[in-house]
């Protein structure tokens, strides 16, 4: 009896201490990196205007006016409003990363070190796209960060984070790397970290560190309903901070690449449309007359595959190669059209802050003549030269009714379909040709111009309506 005791003993202790070997000593790597993390605290004046507490609004020539004024609590005209984030530093002369909502409108910016020293900061650039800025103290020797490649990194690895939640200085979390390229809505242009390390308010432009002790992001924001963490947060690939960061230091601005044209996901029923072995690429579902894609040839309907030799797997992708392509440059974008690959050079346009959108309007819902597409259930009518005009366009099909295996998907009346596929609609005679040549069962792509932008919607071809 004792020998199995001491038998089941050991092998207790021996898979504790197995197990044991297995999680990361993060010790060594908060020692040497700690210093270089900051906290970065704003104030910000509030004008408010003045007044009297509880003061009832009345006019000076008011007997009562002078009363509330002399013994009412005077309210001031300004008002300071405080916030705190993190930051690192990633040089030794006082450059310093932190998240631009940190700092955004602040009118004073005081960096603390992990010493206690503080120092006024200005604000040498910052982007909101990315919620990226770069600040600048007067001071030298400072400790630095290891920056690092966040391409390098893998889904399971573990990672840590410093910084100030709620004001609590060189606070340290750790978990591991949830997932990579997330996009998050609003956010085109980062392909996000997504890790399970807690973020909270004051975390915000803190650095993420890898197990070496490099910094592969600057983390942003977390996903909550309650305003704390809940298991998702999300940093900014350090790579792409680095990118602004050049550019804000040499011309105090952000160039970004643009292409002009709405794209939508590839989903498995519109590969199937297309012809495309696997749901992968962006899909055109617009292009902006005159643009830079315009230009090239590029039209509704093409799938980009690859822009400038780099892979866009998904549509999410595209934005952010192009975004990321310095405007002028001559790039080769590879399409999928019609059943086959081919390539066209382009033009790289700039995006501008106030880019205009694509010009639309809703479409006019007294039409002439209409007629009924029976095996989808819709119910169209072909658009006069009036309204045409009004939405710059030389085809298209109003749908007037949704019906059966069409009122399945997600076309809705006043919707307008410019194209089957790529081929473009001029009448609801053509469009039933067209469908005479589908199999039953086999999905189909609608071009709807709907609102103000076009989007496809995939319909599955049953047998009956």
């Amino acid at each position: 009896m004792i020998k199995r005791i001491l038998v089941l003993s050991f092998a207790i202790f021996f898979t504790h201490a197995a197990f044991a070997k297995e999680l990361p000593d993060f010790t060594d790597l908060v020692e040497k990196q700690g210093a270089a993390v900051v906290n970065v605290s704003t104030t910000q004046i509030v004008r408010a205007q003045q007044g009297f507490q509880g003061m009832p609004n009345l006019p000076e020539n008011d007997p009562f006016y002078e009363f509330f004024k002399r013994f009412a609590p005077q309210v001031p005209r300004e008002q300071e409003s405080q916030s705190l984030g993190s930051g690192f530093i990633i040089s030794a002369d006082g450059y310093i990363l932190t998240n631009a909502h940190v700092v955004d409108r602040a009118d004073k910016i005081t960096v603390r070190l992990s010493d206690k020293r503080e120092f006024k900061a200005k604000v040498i650039g910052a982007d909101k796209r990315t919620d990226v800025a770069l600040l600048k103290i007067e001071a030298t020797g400072l400790p630095k960060v290891v920056l690092g490649n966040p391409d390098l990194l893998k889904v399971g690895e573990w990672v840590l984070a410093i910084g100030s939640p709620f004001g609590f200085d060189s606070s340290v979390t750790a978990g591991i790397v949830s997932a990579k390229g997330r996009s998050l809505p609003q956010e085109n242009f980062v392909p996000f970290i997504q890790t399970d390390v807690a973020i909270n308010p004051g975390n915000s432009g803190g650095p993420l560190f890898n197990m070496k002790g490099e910094v592969v992001g600057i983390n942003s924001q977390i996903y909550s309903r309650s305003g704390g963490y809940m298991g998702l947060s999300f940093s900014i690939p350090i790579d792409v901070a680095l990118d602004v960061v050049n550019q804000l230091r040499s011309t105090g601005k952000v160039t970004r690449g643009r292409i002009g044209v709405s794209i939508q996901e590839v989903t498995r029923e519109l590969a199937d449309s297309f012809g495309l072995a696997k749901p992968s690429g962006a899909l055109i579902s617009g292009v902006e007359k005159n643009g830079p894609a315009d230009k090239a040839g590029v039209k509704a309907s093409d799938v980009i595959l690859r822009f400038d030799g780099k892979i866009v797997a998904k549509s999410a992708d595209l934005p952010r190669i192009v975004a990321a392509t310095k405007p002028g440059n001559k790039v080769t974008v590879q399409l999928w059209r019609k059943g086959a690959t081919l390539e066209v050079p382009l033009v790289v346009g700039e995006i501008q802050d106030n880019a205009e959108k694509l010009a639309a309007k809703d479409s006019k819902e007294d039409q002439s003549q209409s007629q009924s597409v029976s095996r989808l259930g819709l119910t169209l009518s072909e658009l006069n030269a009036e309204q045409k005009a009004e939405l710059q366009i030389e085809g298209g099909l109003l749908v007037e009714e949704v019906k059966g295996a069409a009122a399945r998907s997600e076309l809705q009346r006043g919707d307008v379909i410019l194209a089957i596929g790529n081929i473009e609609l001029r009448s609801v005679e053509q469009f039933n040709e067209v469908l005479k040549k589908v199999e039953q069962g086999r999905n189909i792509a609608l071009l709807v111009r709907r609102s103000d932008g076009t989007v496809y919607v995939p319909i599955r071809l049953d047998e009956k309506p």
